[in-house]
C-alpha cells in the first residue's frame, strides 16, 4: 500500500481524525496540544496519527490536503483545517455540532 493509499485509507476508516505532533496524552507542539483540548472538550472519541512517527505519512499528507502545517483535523472525510480553525470551531460551538454529527453518523454505519 503506498503512502497516499495508507492516508486515505486513515481518512476513510475513522470519523474523527486527527493528524498531530505526539499522542493526545503527550503533544509535542503547543499548537497539537491546543487542538486536542478542543477536540477532548467535544467528548467524542477521536483517533489521531502520531506524525513525528512517521515521516512518510509528514511528507505526503500536506501534498493530499494542500494544507501545510499540523496539525490537521480530518472529520466524515473532510479536511477541517489546523489548530487555529480548530479553536475558533471550538468557541462557536460549531466544533462540537461537527464532531457530534460524524460521530452518530459513524455509529449508525456500524464503525
Amino acid at each position: 500500500m503506498s503512502v497516499a493509499e495508507t492516508i486515505k485509507d486513515q481518512i476513510e476508516s475513522n470519523a474523527i481524525l486527527l493528524y498531530m505532533k505526539g499522542t493526545p496524552r503527550f503533544p509535542q507542539c503547543g499548537f497539537s496540544s491546543r487542538t486536542v483540548e478542543a477536540l477532548m472538550a467535544c467528548e467524542e472519541r477521536f483517533a489521531f496519527v502520531n506524525i513525528l512517527e512517521n515521516q512518510d505519512i509528514r511528507t505526503e499528507l500536506p501534498k493530499i490536503a494542500n494544507w501545510p502545517t499540523f496539525p490537521q483535523l480530518w472529520v466524515g472525510g473532510e479536511l477541517v483545517g489546523g489548530c487555529d480553525i480548530v479553536c475558533e470551531l471550538a468557541e462557536s460551538g460549531e466544533l462540537k455540532e461537527i464532531v457530534a454529527t460524524a460521530a452518530k453518523a459513524s455509529e449508525q454505519a456500524g464503525e
